[in-house]
């Protein structure tokens, strides 16, 4: 029996390759697909997807007891908890800001520098620095981490059109990387885009963060969304031709699924294991439409996910 030639697409686009990481410390290098996620005999994908892990500069509050205790006391400490995750397998950490808020401890750019310098002194995987998403705050505490950060090409976000021009100028100065953060939609994805590149921002530096739906919370939405994004950069679209990042730990430890503890029916089975899977399974199918970056926040969906990646990696699979 003759074997069935493989359907194989000839695109005309790429995405683009953003670097993160730079003046002698580690760096990733994310995007460069000349196809659809994995489809490594129809095109390149010489960059894997990468997992973040999300940190705080403060102990959050509002998480559930289950996930603070699967990481101990170094919630505490942010330079601890950095080095924890990257000693379990963390490529990228995702620093928020979140004391600058001002309901908890409206803190400014000293405190911001502060601990951007010690974590900078910590651990040498790339950085991604998160404000408080209050625009004024934003824009005072990532301007500071940027210069404290000059030429090591962090991260910084969230940038939207409310505070663009101000993200987009710090990131010339200072050599970084704009996180572009959208509503899950394809057009904004793209406004924003071309607003970053208008004022001189070239697209390689740049990485786009939709809105993420968890799992039974919109999660096919974000995931028909990143098919949009990749198939318009495939077919020629500069302009949605950058990686994306999707926040699915942020997400997935919201719901109900993920935090309940009394009261759920005895289907749904032990409390730890869904909230594990329910990050697990809201990551890993965002990662095969299309995301360079899942930033989680329990340190066991960590190996789940890297190991996943590895396996889809292999040009057999």
């Amino acid at each position: 029996m003759a074997e069935i030639a493989k359907p194989v697409e000839k695109w005309i686009g790429s995405v683009k390759e953003v670097k993160l990481g730079d003046d002698g410390r580690e760096s990733v290098i994310l995007g460069g697909e000349t196809t659809l996620p994995f489809l490594h005999f129809e095109g390149a994908m010489p960059n894997r997807p990468l997992v973040a892990v999300e940190i705080h500069d403060i102990e959050p509050s509002g998480w559930p007891p289950l996930l603070l205790s699967a990481w101990g006391g170094v919630v505490k400490a942010p330079v601890l908890w950095a080095k924890a995750a990257v000693q379990g397998g963390a490529d990228i950490i995702v620093l928020r800001l979140r004391s600058a808020h001002p309901e908890a401890g409206n803190t400014g750019a000293d405190e911001a520098k502060r601990v951007v310098d010690k974590l900078l002194g910590a651990v040498s995987v790339p950085l991604i620095i998160m404000g408080p998403e209050v625009t004024e705050k934003d824009n005072e505490v990532l301007l500071a981490a940027s210069e404290v950060a000059r030429g090591v090409r962090i991260g910084l976000g969230r940038c939207t059109e409310k505070n663009y021009r101000t993200i987009a100028a710090t990131c010339l100065v200072n050599n970084h990387v704009a996180i572009a953060s959208t509503p899950n939609d394809v057009n904004l994805a793209k406004q924003l885009n071309i607003l970053l590149h208008e004022v001189g921002l070239p697209l390689d530096s740049i990485i786009h963060e939709p809105s993420t739906g968890a799992l039974g919370y919109g999660l096919e939405y974000t995931y028909s969304v990143l098919e949009r994004l990749r198939l318009s950069a495939l077919i020629g679209d500069e302009m949605m031709a950058v990686p994306v990042m999707c926040s699915v730990g942020e997400e997935s430890w919201r719901q109900k699924e993920s935090r309940s503890t009394e009261g759920i029916p005895v289907a749904w089975g032990d409390n730890e294991q869904r909230a594990i899977t329910w990050e697990a399974l809201t990551a890993l199918p965002l990662v095969t439409a299309g995301a360079s970056i899942v930033v989680l926040r329990h340190p066991q969906t960590v190996a789940m996910l890297k190991a996943a990646i590895d396996k889809l990696m292999k040009p057999d699979i």
